[in-house]
């Protein structure tokens, strides 16, 4: 009977979860999804290029969302048992309360390497899929990053300038600017307009000059045609892997040579992108938040199970969950402001790596001591 008693508890916080944690995270995702349209809109890119890269950013907000409602859950869920009389049930039945946080906290370790697995492997391979799309996509609507009166910088190396557009997609008094430094090329025309070649885009241009200045030297010369070849040009997407889309092993790896540790045997001549000394801070802040952060999911359960302690009867029963809340809510804010307080010393973060685990053995020792008055009041 216990079982059937541990299983149905347990069976409502994971489905009040899971539909907490899915419909939270689809409403924020498709929000989200509204600000990606970008790639579209303004950089000219393929539908399918943005709906990959939409979906792909899923479970970076899922991993974002898990610790609050988590715990919001398991709050909510035993807070209505108590309401409901149901936690009468357990009791009658012989089971004592640090049965119920043995059940617990043995679970919250399950879902906690579930985040673990999800925030060091699954988040980061899909954020580099992700920017993987954008690195081998092509600008298939190139007209649609032109906002007339506005230089537009899209491309690499070119800068376009008009000063209207029309609502069939010409354009009126053109600018271009291409390459930089001493070295540069000016072209200006009356109007111009996209146009595509198979695989080739260009902007025809009519009545204008171009004028180039190379090593100090000027030459121009005038056209009434001309066809300006786009497809030599990269887009300004970033093109190398950020520190969050780097393997978590390749980070652990990078930091341990970076450091100078002997801990593992890492050949010294080890590369991955971004593993360079000033990029040390970000890389231990990133691991920190993949591996160490989960590590407060125990603490998160242990407080909401705090709830099992007092009896509805009681008369400050109300303000006791909203002081439960509170210290949840206040918890999950101070290991995400830890995050600013980690940096290249690995002795002085070990302070932060051993909090989660302090808390746990001093919330459970806590209700050990809790449990044991109560028998002896008893």
């Amino acid at each position: 009977m216990k079982k059937i008693l541990f299983r149905k508890l347990l069976f409502d916080c994971l489905v009040f979860f899971l539909i907490t944690l899915f419909s939270t995270s689809i409403i924020i995702w498709i929000f989200q999804a509204v600000n990606f349209l970008d790639i579209i809109v303004e950089d000219g890119r393929n539908y399918l290029v943005y709906l990959n890269f939409s979906l792909l950013n899923f479970p970076k907000v899922i991993s974002k969302l898990v610790p609050f409602v988590l715990f919001f859950s398991f709050l909510y869920v035993i807070g209505k048992y108590e309401l409901r009389n149901e936690l009468i049930i357990f009791w009658n039945f012989g089971i004592n309360k640090i049965d119920i946080i043995n059940f617990f906290i043995k679970f919250s370790f399950l879902i906690m390497l579930l985040q673990i697995f999800l925030t060091a492997t699954i988040v980061p391979k899909s954020q580099d899929l992700a920017r993987s799309f954008l690195r081998d996509s092509s600008y298939n609507y190139l007209e649609n990053f032109i906002k007339p009166r506005i230089f537009n910088d899209a491309v690499k190396g070119l800068t376009i300038y008009s000063n209207s557009k029309d609502e069939f997609g010409n354009l009126k008094e053109i600018y271009l600017k291409k390459g930089s430094g001493d070295n540069f090329q000016i072209t200006f025309a009356k109007e111009g307009r996209f146009k595509k070649i198979g695989k080739n885009q260009f902007l025809e241009l009519n009545f204008g000059e171009t004028i180039s200045v190379i090593n100090n030297k000027i030459t121009n010369f005038k056209f009434k045609k001309t066809d300006f070849n786009l497809s030599n040009f990269e887009d300004n997407t970033t093109t190398y892997k950020k520190t969050q889309e780097v393997a978590t092993l390749d980070l652990i790896k990078c930091y341990h040579n970076l450091m100078n540790f002997n801990f593992l045997n890492i050949d010294k001549n080890f590369k991955v992108e971004n593993c360079k000394n000033d990029n040390i801070d970000n890389i231990i802040k990133e691991l920190y938040k993949r591996i160490i952060i989960p590590l407060y999911i125990p603490v998160l359960i242990l407080i909401s199970l705090m709830l099992i302690f007092k009896s509805k009867e009681n008369i400050n029963y109300s303000k006791y969950r909203i002081f439960i809340f509170l210290i949840g809510f206040i918890t999950i804010i101070l290991s995400e402001m830890t995050i600013r307080l980690i940096n290249e010393d690995f002795l002085k973060n070990l302070k932060f790596f051993v909090i989660p685990i302090i808390l746990v053995v001093s919330l459970y020792f806590n209700y050990l001591i809790r449990f044991k008055n109560m028998k002896v009041l008893k």
